[in-house]
């Protein structure tokens, strides 16, 4: 019999009953991100990036298309295969980022293992990221977060065993992982950055050669990387960086701002989607102990800390997605920490109990991720972007369907709000398969109606689609809008409540 190469991390300590667990947490997991995924309208970004992607399914010469504004196009290359399978393109893509968080939960359980080698710590930190309103929430969008979680957690097991073993071929794994994160998001820098504090895990002597595999994982993530050259507009990536974090020039001038406040937010953001004593737990796990896995909580705290203190002294914009890659880190620091409490106290029952107390909160956000998204605790940000707002997508299938059925009896014109995000992404990709409805941009002001839509009523069907607070006409009818639905969005904190205005543009 030939015997397991790393026998005391993934071999006789990892038996079939405790694999058998883990896919029971699996299939759990995908229950909460499967379920309804169309229960939380369509995010502006979402509706660019799947947009996207039905174009570079459509036209090859455009496989780089996201390069035109500076993004990675990974998420949306993977995303073109589900399209084939699964006729609703925004489920397809939210599929693809549903599936990513089913490898994010098993990377996390394998990372918990091999740091702490305990199946108890193993299981809960699987158990716990299969139900965390943080994960499961961004785990139902189409966006590229979770993907980029995904492939973080890999390369940090990947390197880890390559560290630990000495192994070339883990190294290159490492690499290939990082090489997609990198693919997908400019985050993925923060792995490649701290990737070499995990040297504390190499004996002396096999330094040298540990600095050796680093640098052939990095060799493989930047020529990886490089294929994007291949795109004409690979200079926009740096371009629009600059759009999202402040220079070093800029941040020396005020240092404290914006790093107080995005240190605030990011409290705010695992207060509520952590849950209040998961925030707790994974603090404390970065502390307790003394010396017992000082090396494992030290790794734990870098990348969990060190790239929301980074973020939140660099970052323009600050929301929760932002930092969704080292939430899984924050899990192995909860699992760890209620372990502890065990050990400390030699009653198996607190498991249970510290337990429950992360699990029914996260479960009771889950459910009403899926059945009622508007009466989910979310933070103010999240809750105003995907909710209340201008992003937010609520009516846009409704509108989609109404089109279609009206393309049936002629040509279709839709002018709609802005030229890019919802709702005109969001419209182009619901009806991508009807040819006789063109869409096109109006601008975000409207107070009287575009003549190119006037212009057209003699041959097309004419619709027009905004925002309430876009539109700033007293009586509609006066510019020849017929209303014909009204979509509500979440109300917002000061009991306001914005909706998307749905007319039929008439002659006056």
């Amino acid at each position: 019999m030939v015997n397991s190469p790393y026998p005391s991390q993934i071999g006789d300590s990892f038996p079939t009953k405790i694999a058998g667990l883990v896919l029971t947490v699996l299939l759990f997991a995908a229950v909460l991100r499967f379920v309804n995924l169309n229960s939380l309208p369509i995010f502006a970004d979402e509706s660019i990036y799947v947009r996207w992607s039905q174009v570079m399914r459509a036209e090859p010469s455009l496989r780089f298309l996201p390069l035109s504004d500076g993004k990675q196009p990974l998420f949306m290359w993977a995303a073109i295969p589900f399209f084939k399978i699964i006729s609703d393109p925004l489920i397809a893509a939210r599929s693809l980022s549903a599936l990513a968080g089913l490898g994010t939960i098993a990377g996390i359980a394998l990372a918990a293992h091999l740091l702490f080698n305990n199946r108890r710590i193993t299981l809960l930190a699987g158990l716990l990221s299969s139900v965390l309103p943080y994960l499961v929430f961004f785990d139902r969008l189409a966006l590229a977060d979770s993907l980029l979680s995904m492939f973080i957690i890999w390369t940090f097991v990947f390197m880890y065993l390559a560290f630990v073993h000495q192994r070339l071929d883990m190294a290159m794994l490492a690499g290939f992982t990082l090489g997609f994160a990198w693919l997908t998001k400019s985050p993925a820098l923060f792995a490649l950055i701290l990737l070499p504090t995990l040297f504390i895990f190499t004996s002396r002597k096999n330094l040298l050669a540990s600095c050796g595999l680093w640098l052939v994982t990095c060799a493989i993530a930047i020529a990886m990387y490089n294929i994007l050259r291949l795109g004409p507009e690979f200079h926009m990536i740096a371009i629009r960086n600059k759009d999202y974090v402040y220079s070093i020039s800029e941040i020396l001038r005020h240092p404290l701002d914006p790093l107080i406040p995005h240190l605030k937010d990011s409290l705010n953001f695992n207060f509520y989607l952590l849950t209040p004593v998961g925030l707790l737990f994974a603090l404390w796990g970065l502390i307790d102990g003394h010396r017992s896995h000082w090396r494992q909580r030290l790794i734990l705290a870098s990348f969990f800390l060190i790239p929301i203190i980074a973020q939140s002294a660099i970052a323009k914009a600050f929301t929760a997605r932002y930092l969704l890659f080292t939430i899984p880190f924050a899990v192995i620091s909860i699992a760890h920490a209620i372990e502890h409490i065990s050990q400390k106290s030699q009653k198996l029952f607190l498991i249970y109990a510290a337990s429950g107390l992360v699990l029914l909160p996260s479960l009771f956000i889950d459910y009403k991720l899926i059945s009622s998204p508007q009466d989910a605790p979310l933070p103010h940000i999240e809750r105003s972007g995907y909710l209340e707002e201008w992003t937010a997508g609520q009516g846009l299938r409704e509108v989609s369907d109404y089109l279609r059925r009206a393309s049936a009896s002629g040509p279709v014109l839709v002018g709609s709000e802005g030229f890019f995000g919802t709702p005109f992404s969001a419209l182009q990709l619901y009806l991508n398969d009807v040819p006789n409805v063109r869409i096109i941009g109006v601008g975000v002001w409207i107070d009287s109606v575009n003549e190119k839509l006037t212009n057209s009523l003699a041959d097309n069907q004419v619709f027009l689609i905004i925002n309430s607070t876009r539109f700033h006409v007293d009586d509609p009818a006066k510019i020849g809008l017929d209303l014909i639905a009204s979509y509500p969005k979440a109300i917002r904190p000061d009991t306001t409540r914005e909706y998307l205005l749905f007319f039929k543009v008439t002659q006056r």
